[in-house]
């Protein structure tokens, strides 16, 4: 870890109180002109420390992705998670896989505050704003068969809904599978993708990637999107992006961990229900959202009677495209 990544973890568990400068020299056993340069360097990177005169440094939140505080938020419900932040990314799930390969450990956050080639299901690219979304990828090595692994992307969906409806009066809904809407308007996408070993065929990793339109106002959007394209806050936030990148994470864990999903799931799905269509071996068809079966397929009743049940895939909606 970094100087200024120590002094900065030093400043968050202090807060609301300030530390001197002495203080976190003795702690970390480092120079006070060491610490000032810390201090110097974490303000240049946006980090809000005010300096009290005879009482020290005094740590402020602010919006600024803050990767030692959801860290340390995380610690003790997950000891090994650590967080990767990168000013800059062309693909958080990119930079996941790479860091897979290379022997990065399990529960890996990779986090950005700009993505410059973000794609979501089927390679699609999206919007991104720097500063003004959330966007993340998880590396996890489950050390389990396909047929063992959990429904990871399910399990986001509803973590990251349970996350929002506690720090906010938002009430996202989901669209089987991947996607949460506010208002009718699409604000996340989820993305989950396995590793393979070539050679053995073994599975060796998983990595669960997200965005989410944090605060984006609508005009920002490009006009052949805006129509689509929401965000879950259009004025001032009552949060910031760390509080809700610290509640999806935990929510994520204790869903990990053996809480019940599946039915919060169905409770948040606006396409039960609904005529829905979607295509299979090149013929569409269109049918009746009847449920969200126990291993996340979706099943529809056709106009016939018959049903089908969808592993994977896309659906539409006649007002959702």
């Amino acid at each position: 870890m970094k100087t200024s990544e120590q002094v900065l973890t030093q400043l968050i568990q202090a807060a609301p109180a300030p530390l001197s400068g002495e203080a976190i020299a003795q702690k970390l056993q480092l120079s006070r002109t060491a610490v000032w340069k810390a201090v110097q360097e974490l303000k240049e990177e946006g980090y809000q420390i005010d300096s009290i005169p005879r009482k020290g440094y005094l740590y402020q939140d602010n919006d600024h992705l803050n990767s030692a505080m959801i860290q340390l938020a995380l610690q003790p419900q997950i000891a090994d998670f650590n967080v990767r932040f990168m000013p800059d990314s062309a693909s958080t799930m990119n930079d996941a896989k790479i860091a897979a390969i290379e022997g990065a450990p399990s529960n890996t956050l990779f986090l950005a505050n700009m993505q410059e080639a973000p794609r979501g299901r089927f390679g699609r690219p999206f919007f991104a704003l720097p500063g003004g979304g959330i966007y993340m990828s998880l590396l996890l090595h489950p050390q389990r068969t396909f047929q063992e692994l959990p429904l990871y992307t399910v399990m986001m969906a509803v973590a990251v809904c349970q996350a929002i409806e506690e720090l906010t009066d938002r009430k996202p809904l989901i669209k089987w599978v991947n996607d949460l809407y506010l208002d009718g308007k699409k604000i996340c996408g989820i993305l989950s993708e396995a590793l393979t070993d070539v050679e053995s065929g073994q599975l060796t990793s998983i990595v669960i990637g997200m965005g989410l339109n944090f605060h984006i106002p609508e005009a920002t959007f490009p006009e052949a999107i805006r129509v689509k394209a929401g965000s879950l806050f259009e004025d001032t936030p009552p949060i910031t992006r760390n509080d809700l990148i610290i509640a999806i994470w935990q929510n994520f864990y204790r869903i990990l961990d053996g809480a019940p999903y599946l039915e919060a799931y169905r409770q948040r799905s606006f396409v039960l229900g609904r005529q829905v269509t979607f295509q299979q071996k090149g013929e569409t068809y269109t049918g009746i959202a009847k449920d969200i079966l126990d291993h996340g397929e979706l099943l529809v009743q056709l106009s016939d009677g018959s049903e089908r049940r969808l592993f994977s895939g896309e659906i539409s909606l006649t007002s959702i495209q």
